[in-house]
């Protein structure tokens, strides 16, 4: 699911142009999130003050959390689900019908 896509993460764009692309999460906001070299635009820049010449820059753009899925080593999208055992929440996933723990997770404070 995509509440658990976080910064530092491996996600595979499932659609939109670069579908199929792998990348790893710069930042998150509510709904959108930034993966590198994905979706990339290119912004004019003016000159700044005399000390920078304009010029034009490429960078990426922000996507839709529900474009991107997270994905194991092998670049496949997973599909994670909470387990709980002995009071710690673990992100995990199946691979080859064998679990594989992302994460494990915060416990909230009391």
């Amino acid at each position: 699911m995509s509440k658990w896509i976080k910064k530092d993460d491996s996600v595979v764009v499932i659609a939109g142009n670069d579908k199929g692309k792998v990348g790893t999460v710069l930042s998150k906001n509510k709904d959108r999130v930034v993966v590198q070299g994905i979706n990339m635009r290119k912004k004019h820049m003016k000159r700044t003050q005399k000390t920078q010449a304009a010029q034009i820059v490429e960078m990426e753009m922000a996507i839709h959390i529900s474009n991107v899925a997270l994905c194991s080593k092998n670049d496949k999208p997973i599909k994670v689900k909470v387990k709980q055992e002995n009071g710690e929440k673990k992100l995990i996933y199946f691979e080859n019908e064998k679990e594989v723990v992302l994460r494990t997770l915060k416990a909230k404070a009391k």
